[in-house]
């Protein structure tokens, strides 16, 4: 089996194999991101179908040297999520939520567990140390700037990027096995 740096050039290069393994290997991981974001599995499958259109788009503008394939790719799904959290339709879609879901959202949406969990990512989340969990937590699932979450764990900006680097290190690895 190719190394997933071997798999980044081949599609670059418009290997569709390639990129076929590609999503294979990352999908459930993405998916799981995007689902946290727009809470609706209908609307998480439309954002990974777009997810990955983008990947295979703008291939070319990804650079091993400058960086992780998988942070590339995370950012591309976490923004491609909140941009459809943010579109008028998605908005308008949602202001027909009756009240009992509209409770449920609210009193699990904070909880960690409970959305990985449903979204089939805590496997991962579980293997992962602490203090790496809390700065996803806050990064990805809720959304926060890197300032922003370091404020409110209250460590050094600095810190909290070598560590969520280094949690981002970690989650690969376990992703990849």
């Amino acid at each position: 089996m190719k190394q997933p740096d071997e798999l980044i050039i081949s599609m670059q290069d418009g290997n569709e194999k390639a990129f076929s393994k590609l999503y294979t290997m990352y999908s459930e991981a993405l998916f799981g991101i995007i689902y946290s974001i727009v809470l609706d599995e209908g609307d998480a499958e439309e954002v990974m179908q777009d997810v990955f259109i983008k990947i295979w788009d703008n291939s070319k503008s990804y650079n091993i040297k400058k960086g992780r394939f998988f942070t590339w790719i995370l950012n591309i799904a976490r923004n491609t999520a909140i941009d459809k959290t943010r579109s008028k339709a998605y908005k308008n879609s949602k202001k027909n939520l009756s009240t009992t879901n509209f409770v449920d959202i609210l009193a699990t949406s904070d909880n960690l567990n409970k959305k990985t969990n449903a979204i089939g990512i805590k496997k991962y989340l579980d293997a992962l140390k602490p203090a790496c969990i809390k700065i996803i937590d806050f990064l990805i699932f809720k959304g926060y700037t890197q300032k922003d979450a370091a404020k409110e764990i209250d460590i050094p900006l600095g810190t909290l990027k070598t560590r969520n680097r280094k949690c981002m290190q970690d989650l690969k690895t376990i992703v990849l096995g």
